[in-house]
């Protein structure tokens, strides 16, 4: 099957998936320098990163918000599309809620500082968090409710507890160096796992 036109290009279709991807290429280079150096980080960082030029940046999002809003959703699909694929391949229920967890905390280090870049629209901002909400807690849920259904967790917590408790211990982590709120966050997993009959 030909992949181009008589005029050489390719057509549409591949077209729109090349931008796709570059598209995530671009996102998650700026997701990595957020979360190294802030949403502050200068545009050039993530252009060199992604290996691109800053216009093109600008030309999909021409404010700094827009590409820190793109990040936040893309790394929200990202977690949600990585609860059902975790809950089919690991071994146990409670180690998909285990990986997954990694991958919240991690998306809430990304997600450090998006409050203050969003501080023009409250309202723009309070739809990113209904956003979060409706895509991640049941993706959380699911995971909890196998873990429990398994007999590997206590019953009794809720998806949105878990998600809160375990976002209240990643805050303040840029604060304080000695502060490692995974081995926290761990600590919290270990007092949901049920203990294995003796």
């Amino acid at each position: 099957m030909p992949t181009t036109g008589e005029s050489g290009e390719k057509p549409a279709r591949g077209r729109r998936a090349d931008a796709r991807r570059n598209q995530e290429k671009l996102l998650a280079a700026a997701a990595a320098v957020f979360t190294a150096s802030g949403v502050d980080a200068p545009i050039r960082e993530i252009a060199a990163r992604a290996g691109v030029g800053t216009g093109t940046i600008y030309r999909h999002f021409p404010t700094r918000a827009d590409l820190v809003v793109a990040v936040y959703r893309h790394q929200v699909e990202a977690c949600a599309e990585a609860g059902p694929t975790l809950l089919a391949e690991a071994d146990s229920p409670f180690g998909a809620l285990r990986q997954w967890v990694d991958l919240f905390v991690d998306f809430l280090v990304t997600k450090h500082g998006l409050a203050n870049a969003m501080q023009s629209d409250s309202g723009g901002f309070e739809a990113l968090h209904a956003y979060f909400l409706d895509r991640l807690v049941p993706v959380c849920a699911r995971l909890l409710d196998a873990a429990v259904d398994a007999g590997e967790a206590r019953p009794g917590t809720h998806a949105y507890e878990l998600m809160r408790g375990i976002g209240n211990l990643c805050a303040g982590r840029d604060d304080d160096p000695r502060y490692d709120p995974r081995r926290l966050v761990e600590l919290l997993l270990r007092g949901l796992r049920r203990p294995r009959p003796s």
